[in-house]
């Protein structure tokens, strides 16, 4: 017999389904954003390109073409350009951007947007160091080893660095395969890692920062980079038989991204890191990237009943959301 006011048996369920759906439309938005304005940004740098060089045609493809008549067919250099070089690239640009304002603690004009004012504001010294020796070596004794092997393998896949470009419609569905594959690898992997086991021995130093910066995205124990960092998004190249111009793509987006996640600022305009940071300050919630897996494992309970959940936005303005929307007291 049913109690008066208390909740049908399936009324659980149903509930479940339905924050589920609502995570999933969340991430599909996000995705189909984050695409339309990649899309957008693409076709405005591709005009002032054709502009400014005089180009006709596929202006992408005409690079490519050079480039590939450059090193004349050597598709180890193309690979290893593509898959390496230029991924890590980007990533020490942007983490040397966000390290001046780390160190320095300034512009103010940066700053204000921390997520976790007054925790890293500077950074030590020391242990920042000792975190840019721990990802060089990842890089350079790990990830680039990792990239070398990737090649033959993709080699007996396809074609990795054919002449022809795949058409860009055709990579903003790879990219969406890619980010929701991502998604499943990241999370039980991640979440195995938190294992206490494993975590004492592995995870346990990511951690060491409860409050991220940029780098830290990549400063990890070798094995927890192999398993956690590198090969989720390894996999889906590998899987989809990707050309070496969208890995090069999907590996700089992903470090990015990543990045961004780390960095501690929630600034106007790009993805927001509060649900990454609060991880690193809460250990045991938001084991994903996009929360749908969060959301249908219950990974993600605490995260919702706090005001970085409310926070949990693109920023289109210029004021803080730690302003308009700060921690209660109680977790002050």
């Amino acid at each position: 017999m049913q109690v008066w006011g208390e909740q049908p048996k399936w009324a659980a369920p149903r509930r479940q389904e339905r924050h589920i759906w609502d995570s999933v439309k969340k991430a599909t938005f996000i995705l189909g954003s984050g695409l339309f304005v990649f899309a957008a940004f693409r076709n405005s740098v591709t005009w002032h390109l054709q502009q400014f060089w005089g180009a006709s045609g596929d202006f992408w493809q005409s690079q490519w073409g050079k480039a590939y008549s450059f090193v004349q067919g050597n598709e180890w250099l193309l690979f290893i350009f593509g898959a390496m070089v230029m991924p890590t690239l980007a990533f020490w640009l942007v983490n040397g951007l966000l390290l001046i304002v780390d160190v320095t603690g300034k512009p103010q004009l940066i700053t204000r947007y921390k997520i976790q004012a007054g925790n890293n504001q500077p950074v030590d010294t020391a242990k920042l160091l000792g975190a840019v020796r721990t990802v060089l070596l990842n890089q350079l004794l790990l990830s680039l080893p990792m990239v070398l092997l990737m090649f033959p393998v993709m080699r007996w896949r396809g074609n990795p660095c054919g002449p022809e470009l795949p058409t860009f419609h055709w990579v903003l569905l790879e990219l969406c395969c890619l980010g929701l594959l991502e998604e499943v690898l990241f999370y039980y992997s991640h979440r195995l890692f938190h294992h206490p086991t494993l975590y004492r021995h592995f995870h346990k130093k990511h951690h060491e920062w409860t409050a991220p910066i940029g780098i830290i995205s990549l400063y990890a124990h070798p094995i927890e980079h192999v398993f956690s960092n590198m090969l989720p998004i390894m996999v889906g190249p590998i899987l989809l038989r990707l050309h070496v111009a969208t890995v090069m793509l999907w590996f700089s987006l992903a470090l990015i991204i990543s990045t961004i996640s780390h960095c501690g600022y929630h600034l106007p305009l790009l993805p927001s890191p509060e649900f990454h940071d609060f991880h690193h300050l809460r250990f045991n919630q938001c084991f994903g990237v996009l929360g749908v897996l969060d959301r249908l494992h219950q990974t993600d309970t605490a995260f919702r009943a706090s005001s970085a959940y409310e926070r949990h936005t693109l920023l289109l303005g210029l004021d803080p959301l730690s302003e308009t929307i700060p921690d209660s007291p109680k977790r002050k």
